[in-house]
Formats: C-alpha cells, sequence, structure tokens
C-alpha cells in the first residue's frame, strides 16, 4: 500500500464496513513501524487490502478486506497467504492472530481452512445496529 492508495483504501473501507476505520487510522498503519499494508488492485481500482501489525512473539491481522465485487475469486486466499508468509519471514513471530465478528461466516471460514484454530471470544467487541457485536479470536502458529 502506499500513501496513493489511501483514497481507494477509504472508499473501500466505506463500502464494506458499516464502522469503517478513518483516515487517520489508515495513514497511522502505513506510517508506523511494525506494521505492514498491502492492496489487491488493477489499472483501476483497489478492490482490497490487508494491514498487518507485527510485535514480539506475535502478529496481528488487523484488516482484511476485499470489495463485494470480487468477494469469491480468491482474493482474500491470497492477502492471507501474503500475509502468512510475512509472519513466517520475520523470525521473531510465533503466532499470528485476529479477531473477526462472530457474525462473518465467510471469513470465519477462510480461516478455519487456513489451520486457524479459536481461542477465545471478545464480548461486545464490535459496535454494532443493536449495539455492540462479540469478535472471535483466532491464532495460528507460524515459526
Amino acid at each position: 500500500m502506499e500513501t496513493t492508495d489511501i483514497d481507494a483504501v477509504l472508499a473501500l473501507e466505506q463500502t464494506v464496513y458499516k464502522y469503517p476505520w478513518t483516515r487517520g487510522i489508515l495513514v497511522d498503519c502505513m506510517i508506523v513501524p511494525g506494521y505492514t499494508c498491502w492492496v489487491c488492485e488493477d489499472e483501476h481500482d483497489v478492490f482490497g487490502y490487508a494491514i498487518l501489525a507485527v510485535g514480539i512473539d506475535e502478529a496481528h491481522i488487523m484488516n482484511l478486506c476485499v470489495s463485494p465485487d470480487a468477494q469469491g475469486a480468491g482474493w482474500g486466499a491470497r492477502l492471507l497467504d501474503k500475509i502468512i508468509a510475512t509472519a513466517r519471514e520475520k523470525k521473531i513471530v510465533d503466532t499470528l492472530l485476529l479477531e473477526v465478528r462472530k457474525t462473518n461466516k465467510p471469513a470465519i471460514a477462510l480461516y478455519k481452512k487456513y489451520g486457524f484454530k479459536k481461542i477465545g471470544e471478545r464480548k461486545a467487541y464490535y459496535p454494532s445496529e443493536n449495539g455492540r457485536e462479540d469478535a472471535v479470536m483466532f491464532a495460528l502458529p507460524v515459526s
């Protein structure tokens, strides 16, 4: 991801999520050490992106998003492949972590397909139309 992608990523974020990240959060992810950001794009559009935060012993998938028009074409899997490869390249990382909305069944199925194991739940983690929604926490050993 480059700074020139921010507007397109922000537009995608606002299309896909009812409670999108802000421009400031996206910019911070690009400039703060330890974060790696990718986009999926063609000559016209950005149609997917992912953000990985790497710390000591673990890496955290902060966001993985694919445009509704591009879903089902393997782009989420390609981004996840890149994330896992990057986490494995970081020799200090043992585990890849993420949270996902409990109702996001397609994402949960993808993570399980890749060997992520449920390690817990975070109650009322995400904002939702009905107040708050639980998150499912997953982990994948990468060392």
